[in-house]
């Protein structure tokens, strides 16, 4: 029923696509059955899954990036491919390379039933834009599993609570964030202070609200994923900022990529470039576009200068979290720029635009409302760990968890009105 369910609801979004997830996962689950039959060519079967595995990524996600960087590069014109981007594509591609590369390294942690590997690549709460999991973290639930009337319970209301993240703090900060980025031209350093630390929280609550609702709807049907952010914004130095933000990712550049490349392990300068270079991937694997890029690089290099100065005793201080969040906001100023050109006339704003011109007031007027006032003062309560917190407290009684849900109820009428009266705003992560 469940892999059903999740053919449909891909279908449901990019039908013509349904054939690359089943070859996806056919690519794999065949490379997988290979290992676990301990064929001499190992080796080979695993180095043709990762190309199959990566050209289809390169093929739907890079392909016209490269050609347009050509092209630019060296006065060329050679055409575009112009390829639809297959939705997911980014996370059920990793899923299914974590798979192979799992069952490459131990045998016994695969499967022989082709349908538990559809299950696990297709499971539609989280195809579309993660978390990613691996399939050694759900493979006995996938098997046997419990679902009870408490699961169901809990999982509604890790659903409401995400969706809520989404429809009422980042569709509602898209509004400030879309109308200061579509008019960067008048900036000053106000707007652009603003545009960036309210994208900053926008991003945030649009992709952990989605893994909320993931979580959440996995929690319905017995499955117990883990978590993919832990409050990145409390984070004091840069490294520890992804040990909270996107963990799934995180987990899987350091498992699949860092480790392999030799991690710490080889010195300083080969520490350093396999940093440089798990960052530079990540960026990519955001999106085809050199913002992307930069911003992974921005990121990366941070983290070097943690690694070879001083910055890194910064770590639980005042002046830690500064600098963080700092270096973060700045990155997805980059991050959310439509081109390298209006990121640097973002930025640039921030330290220089001390001129007030009075096209840049009235905008400042026009996106301060107070709704948006209102999702980024509950935005930066809710960064700091309230909502882990209340929950916590919640749990400690049956009164107050009963409070817990008629809250959620309440929170879930205000998304209904809310879907009922705003346009359509796609999570962010969908682009990916």
């Amino acid at each position: 029923m469940l892999i059903a369910a999740s053919l449909l609801f891909y279908s449901a979004g990019s039908l013509v696509h349904l054939p690359l997830l089943l070859a996806v996962v056919a690519v794999n689950y065949l490379a997988g059955l290979l290992f676990q039959r301990q064929v001499r060519q190992k080796r080979e079967v695993l180095i043709l899954a990762l190309i199959l595995n990566l050209g289809a990524l390169v093929v739907f996600k890079y392909l016209d990036f490269f050609t347009g960087s050509i092209n630019n590069l060296f006065g060329l014109s050679l055409p575009l491919a112009g390829l639809a981007l297959p939705i997911g594509i980014s996370f059920f591609t990793f899923q299914g390379m974590s798979y192979t590369l799992d069952v490459y390294r131990d045998g016994e942690v695969g499967t022989r039933s082709f349908w538990e590997l559809l299950l696990y690549i297709s499971f539609f709460p989280q195809l579309i834009a993660g978390p990613i999991v691996k399939y050694h973290d759900v493979a006995q639930q996938i098997r046997q599993r419990s679902a009870s009337i408490e699961d169901m319970a809990a999982g509604c209301r890790r659903f409401i609570v995400g969706l809520s993240k989404k429809l009422l703090l980042a569709d509602l900060l898209a509004v400030a964030v879309d109308a200061i980025y579509a008019n960067s031209a008048l900036c000053d350093a106000r707007l652009s202070l603003i545009g960036g630390l309210c994208y900053a929280m926008q991003i945030y609550f649009d992709f952990s609200g989605y893994s909320d609702m993931a979580i959440g709807m996995g929690r319905m049907f017995g499955f117990h994923f883990l978590e993919n952010f832990d409050h990145p914004y409390t984070a004091s130095t840069i490294q520890e900022f992804w040990r909270r933000w996107h963990v799934s990712l995180s987990s899987w550049f350091r498992e699949y990529l860092y480790i392999p490349l030799g991690g710490n392990r080889k010195g300083l300068a080969r520490t350093c470039r396999n940093i440089l270079i798990v960052f530079f991937l990540t960026g990519l694997w955001h999106g085809a576009s050199w913002t992307f890029v930069l911003w992974g690089l921005w990121h990366g290099l941070w983290s070097v200068v943690e690694r070879v100065t001083p910055l890194k005793k910064l770590s639980g201080t005042v002046f830690g979290h500064i600098y963080t969040l700092l270096i973060v906001v700045l990155g997805f100023m980059l991050f959310r720029a439509d081109g390298i050109a209006q990121a640097v006339s973002m930025i640039g704003s921030l330290f220089t635009g001390w001129g007030a011109s009075r096209e840049a007031t009235l905008l400042l007027r026009e996106v301060l409302t107070w709704k948006v006032v209102a999702a980024a003062a509950v935005g930066i309560l809710l960064s700091t760990g309230l909502q882990r917190r209340l929950t916590a407290w919640a749990e400690q009684k049956r009164s107050l968890q009963t409070a817990a849900y008629i809250g959620v109820l309440a929170l879930f009428a205000l998304c209904m009105l809310r879907l009922a009266a705003a346009s359509f705003n796609p999570f962010i992560y969908f682009r990916f």
